[in-house]
């Protein structure tokens, strides 16, 4: 039987919400009591915008309070109604204004507790945009505070990722791509959009701040260089499996090529010895053909991810 492929897609988190304040986590355990896949959200953004820090060689006691207002980020939509924050299908526009008001909400549940009122920021500004067509208050670039900015990139980059359900980093470029765009200013960009210009403030400026958009290029390189790892330690698991029932091959044309019944009782069992629970000598050899399709595949996908990563450094070349 083939081992199961460990590979977790954010393996690599630097601060976990058992590390927060006991206040923190209660609310997080509210949050996630309510919405699973917000609390993971919650997390997920929290590990990005952590390391994001650290490639901006940002200081320790900085890195910890983003990353606590990262995972307190979406603590408003403990309120929003689960129709609308569970929805299959595009929010209509009553809709989203609704799903707006969780920037709101969060800053206000902040803010009435102290403990939790120096990370009001992360809250309600996350969904600013450094053009000023963001919400809730459209702030323009000079009025946004570092650690909305950065966690902006880490939830539009989860978000992304969650939506379309990556269990690998193939791929992953086309996520990018949406951020890089989100980094040009508007009259670059989108000159026919009226509606859309009318929200646009600073057309000097994208949605998004393209140096912490370049870190958080580097933590996607890293994660993509670790699941290498991962695949290609399964890799050596596997070829360690294919060399064991290759050599349990040799004794089985052995056992049948013999003519003496004491010769294929030797051979038969050194067959027997090299099997593991689970196989026999009616299936091993269909098991070491799945060993060896199941490796080929693995190298195959190494050499995509290591494509992959070429092709991320270089759209990070433009701009």
């Amino acid at each position: 039987m083939l081992k199961q492929e460990v590979f977790d897609f954010y393996s690599k988190t630097s601060l976990k919400s058992y590390n927060l304040d006991e206040r923190m986590q209660y609310q997080l355990n509210i949050l996630g009591s309510l919405d699973v896949f917000t609390r993971q959200h919650s997390e997920n953004v929290a590990n990005i915008t952590c390391r994001i820090c650290e490639y901006l060689n940002a200081p320790k006691n900085f890195i910890v309070y983003c990353t606590t207002c990262a995972y307190l980020h979406d603590i408003g939509k403990q309120f929003i109604p689960a129709s609308i924050l569970q929805s299959p299908t595009a929010l209509t526009d009553e809709q989203f204004e609704i799903m707006k008001t969780h920037t709101t909400i969060g800053y206000n549940i902040c803010m009435k507790d102290l403990k939790l009122r120096p990370y009001a920021a992360g809250a309600l500004y996350h969904h600013e945009a450094l053009d000023g067509s963001g919400y809730p208050n459209g702030l323009t670039k000079k009025d946004i505070p570092i650690e909305a900015q950065i966690i902006r990139v880490a939830d539009i980059y989860d978000a992304l990722v969650s939506k379309r359900q990556y269990k690998t980093h193939l791929d992953i470029s086309d996520t990018l791509q949406i951020l890089i765009d989100e980094t040009k200013p508007h009259n670059k960009w989108d000159k026919n959009s009226s509606a859309l210009s009318s929200l646009v403030k600073d057309v000097e400026y994208g949605k998004t701040n393209p140096k912490y958009l370049k870190a958080l290029f580097k933590v996607v390189i890293d994660d993509i260089e670790y699941e290498i790892f991962c695949v290609s330690e399964y890799g050596e698991y596997l070829e360690q499996e294919i060399a064991r029932l290759s050599q349990a091959s040799k004794y089985y044309n052995k056992m049948l090529s013999s003519k003496k019944e004491k010769s294929k009782e030797y051979y038969k069992n050194g067959v027997t010895m090299l099997l593991k629970e689970g196989e026999n000598l009616d299936n091993f050899l269909n098991v070491l053909d799945e060993y060896k399709t199941a490796l080929q595949v693995r190298h195959s996908k190494i050499d995509a991810l290591h494509e992959e990563i070429k092709k991320i450094k270089r759209m990070k070349k433009t701009f």
